[in-house]
């Protein structure tokens, strides 16, 4: 089990004080960028947890939560976050580095940050006029290939309910690759 907390400090801008700008007639639309404000402060925190149930077998979980108030311009806009999943290694047909797996992820806005985007403002990434607001559910699988030392390979799909936490957008399907390389090479042997 692992937990995180988080204090970012930073210039960003506030969602009630731009949806307020907006109803206050001062503001042709919502803009966060015109509320920001040095020394703001967004919190949070996460927590992971993993356990495996056999030799082959493993279940995972993780939880999120940050404040919602103050823009998201670092990270993907969640201020909520539950996953949950399992991996099975590949000893049943003798690729024991490989691994098989699947999870499910639901995702949401605070509230501020939702009434904003429905409005018509917009975030770094979300944001198209108008928000007609639903949890986003992912649901994920995947499987990782061992190929070399470090070097592993990974097909996932993801089928995604409510894109940008619009229920006027979507489902849809996502496809990608991954290679990851972890001390493959032994680079100390590279500089003698």
């Amino acid at each position: 089990m692992r937990a995180l907390a988080f204090v970012n400090h930073a210039d960003m801008g506030n969602y009630r004080e731009a949806v307020d700008g907006y109803l206050s007639g001062a503001n042709p639309k919502p803009d966060i960028t015109l509320y920001r404000n040095q020394g703001r402060v967004k919190y949070g925190f996460g927590l992971n947890a993993e356990q495996e149930l056999t030799r082959a077998l493993r279940i995972f979980g993780r939880v999120g939560w940050n404040d919602g108030a103050n823009e998201s311009y670092a990270y993907t806009e969640i201020d909520r976050t539950a996953e949950i999943g399992a991996d099975f290694r590949g000893r049943v047909w003798d690729r024991s580095r490989d691994k098989v797996g699947a999870a499910f992820i639901a995702n949401g806005l605070s509230g501020d940050h939702r009434r904003y985007l429905a409005l018509g403002g917009l975030g770094f990434i979300l944001g198209d006029g108008g928000l007609n607001y639903g949890l986003e559910e992912i649901f994920e699988a995947y499987y990782t290939a061992h190929i070399w030392r470090g070097i592993s390979v990974a097909a996932d799909y993801q089928h995604v309910q409510n894109p940008g936490y619009n229920q006027e957008r979507g489902p849809t399907s996502i496809v990608s690759f991954r290679v990851h390389i972890e001390d493959a090479i032994p680079f100390d042997r590279l500089r003698r």
